[in-house]
């Protein structure tokens, strides 16, 4: 079947559907698959756009963590899908519940009790953890709001599973390097050095996104000797170093607001997933030069395809929707919810 002809049963089967079908999209999903998204944006604009949707099957375009998370503030009767249910976060693998549970209690049991706060590229088992300790969620837009709403509880943070993110939301914020301690994970947490642990404000949890690891201040130097006019804006999962060498940092709505505010004739260097870039730069081709710090591409939002779209929707009536066990679903829902609620 080519490009053209599953677009076409694509079309005829969301006007033969109606409003009881919406289709959700990340920003790093292809060109092709975002072509058919009702609502495009990132995990914290489509976690707010949840809960006003009437459509009986949303079918969400990313990975799953995330299809996981509109199961948990879908309506009763609303029924979530995945096109691609393999499609896994690298980062999220990174914090296992049963490790994050292990890691608090050993912390606990040591005098630390922290308030969790993950961000949302973790499963929902590690956000029932989280829930369950009272902390909340967080993504990259609201990182320094949540973190602030989890310092002002007084007594202390497990910031997981990003440090990048962490770091740079602790720089943000102005927790000093002093106040923050990245902890050895290892052996089921036995590695702890609960001394620090016990003196830090900022716990931090080891794990990365490889995507964003990938792009260095050192590509930031060579933008600035050859096109020194260049602006660059980054994603804050990206490393300190590499944060505090770029023009500005952000989500990804962050960096489609600074694209879209820069003046014309602007030349903006992006160091996010290609699938962004590349978007934009079509978007405004002829009008500013947009172009990638590197090339980074998300192979697991690249499990998303037009093909395994149609797929899904030719057979939503007998699909099994994305589900999440009510033990987990309900302390998880409520750290999401904290986060809904204190970032509104």
């Amino acid at each position: 079947m080519t490009t053209a002809e599953t677009a076409t049963k694509i079309d005829e089967i969301r006007r033969k559907r109606g409003s009881d079908l919406a289709i959700l999209a990340h920003h790093y999903q292809t060109d092709d698959v975002v072509a058919h998204a009702d609502i495009l944006g990132d995990s914290l604009e489509l976690s707010r756009k949840i809960a006003a949707l009437s459509a009986r099957d949303i079918v969400f375009c990313g990975v799953y963590f995330m299809a996981e998370t509109a199961a948990m503030l879908a309506a009763p009767g609303q029924r979530i899908h995945i096109p691609a249910p393999d499609a896994a976060c690298v980062m999220s693998e990174m914090a296992p519940a049963a490790l994050v549970e292990a890691v608090l209690t050993r912390l606990r049991e040591a005098g630390r009790a922290v308030l969790p706060l993950t961000y949302v590229n973790s499963s929902a088992a590690v956000k029932a953890v989280v829930g369950a300790c009272g902390g909340a969620v967080c993504t990259s837009a609201n990182a320094p709001k949540m973190l602030k709403w989890a310092l002002d509880h007084g007594r202390g943070v497990l910031f997981l599973p990003d440090k990048m993110l962490g770091q740079n939301t602790c720089n943000t914020l102005g927790v000093p390097e002093s106040a923050r301690h990245i902890l050895d994970v290892r052996g089921g947490g036995s590695q702890l050095d609960l001394a620090a642990a016990t003196k830090a404000e900022v716990l931090l949890w080891p794990g990365q996104c490889v995507i964003h690891a990938r792009f260095k201040a050192r590509d930031i130097a060579a933008i600035r000797v050859q096109t020194p006019e260049a602006r660059i804006v980054v994603h804050p999962e990206c490393s300190p170093e590499t944060v505090s060498a770029a023009d500005a940092a952000g989500s990804t709505s962050f960096i489609i607001k600074y694209v879209a505010e820069a003046p014309e004739g602007s030349e903006i260097v992006i160091g996010t997933e290609i699938n962004l870039v590349k978007r934009l730069a079509k978007q405004y081709q002829g009008k500013k030069t947009i172009r990638p710090l590197a090339l980074s591409a998300c192979s697991n939002m690249a499990k998303g395809t037009e093909a395994n779209l149609l797929a899904t929707l030719q057979n939503l009536d007998a699909a099994e929707p994305v589900r999440v066990d009510e033990a987990v679903c309900a302390p998880a829902a409520l750290a999401v919810t904290r986060m809904l609620e204190a970032s509104a």
